[in-house]
């Protein structure tokens, strides 16, 4: 079998590696506030999450083309360089799923490509306006979903103001599961669409000089399933510092996060513009915490979930760069 079709082949098993992992990993984003709520049990939220992710990494391609086309340049990158992002992406989610910290697997597998990217052809092989556009999601997405968690809350709160307690967790209990519903539709919508971009810059790395991009119907339906199998895996660990962590949740917060989240994530996806869901609900919950008091957020378990985003950039890109690096010195150019 010809060497490059080897390459090719390890490329896609890479990267439907990562979908899984990725499903599993951020499972927490979909349904961690449903599980704090106790709205649902977890057994029964993960699968929920893990059909409905797969129904939103069905609905399309604007995110995997700006992944594909827009953040480096395919003609100076090697089937090589996608295998090695792919792996540093898996090797980031593996360490920080067993530490229970809910850091970005988008900005992971985005970083992580960058790095390998300019071990193999230096730094002008990332371009620019990609880059922005990336960096605008890291920025904003976590602002905007605490902003809209506040809002959403404080409009909930002025409508059922003269309404009891108990009434109003009857009503969101109830609520809730179409919140989370929409959430985890949009985190697959967002998240199962970078590995597409990812792989489908593979397959255009692997053809015909003068080959358009496109990104497959088989990719899009592989990267679904294998992000959906993973989800319905669950992620308990990360599930337990969202959902538990960083703010006391009622069935009401649960829904404002989450319709927040969930928003901000959607729009962005029709955009084009592949943002961080972790980063995205962790701000709606922080909002939605601090309208209640600042006391209400722990401040500590924040600070360790901020950490992680911030490590992720370097980290990512760190390792992708040595690997390839790596990759290069003890097989050359593959």
């Amino acid at each position: 079998m010809d060497g490059q079709l080897i390459l090719l082949l390890l490329v896609i098993a890479l990267g439907l590696g990562f979908e899984f992992v990725n499903g599993f990993h951020d499972a927490a984003n979909a349904i961690a506030t449903i599980v704090a709520t106790r709205v649902l049990s977890p057994r029964v939220a993960v699968l929920m999450a893990g059909g409905l992710n797969l129904l939103g990494a069905l609905s399309g391609t604007a995110v995997a083309t700006t992944v594909g086309k827009g953040l480096v340049d395919s003609a100076a990158i090697t089937l090589g360089t996608v295998a090695v992002a792919l792996l540093a992406a898996i090797v980031w989610d593996l360490a920080t799923w067993y530490f229970g910290l809910p850091s970005s697997s988008s900005h992971a597998l985005l970083f992580g490509t960058m790095g390998a990217a300019v071990a193999t052809a230096g730094p002008g092989v990332i371009i620019p306006q990609g880059l922005a556009t990336v960096s605008l999601g890291i920025v904003y997405s976590p602002v905007i979903g605490m902003v809209g968690g506040a809002l959403i809350m404080l409009i909930i709160i002025w409508v059922f103001r003269r309404t009891h307690a108990d009434t109003i967790s009857k009503i969101f209990g109830r609520a809730q599961l179409l919140s989370s519903a929409y959430m985890a539709f949009s985190h697959g919508s967002n998240d199962g669409q970078k590995t597409m971009g990812i792989l489908s810059l593979a397959l255009l790395t692997a053809s015909a000089p003068g080959t358009p991009f496109q990104v497959p119907f088989w990719v899009i339906v592989a990267c679904a399933t294998a992000m959906g199998c993973g989800t319905a895996m669950g992620g308990w660990r990360i599930i337990k510092t969202v959902g538990f962590g960083m703010v006391q949740l009622r069935p009401v917060n649960g829904f404002a996060a989450e319709t927040a989240a969930g928003t901000v994530i959607e729009v962005a996806t029709r955009l084009g513009v592949p943002i961080s869901t972790t980063h995205a609900i962790s701000g709606a919950i922080i909002g939605v915490g601090a309208l209640r008091g600042a006391k209400r957020v722990r401040w500590g378990a924040v600070a360790e979930i901020v950490t992680a985003w911030v490590l992720t950039i370097p980290g990512c890109f760190a390792i992708g760069w040595v690997l390839m690096m790596a990759v290069q010195r003890v097989f050359g150019a593959i």
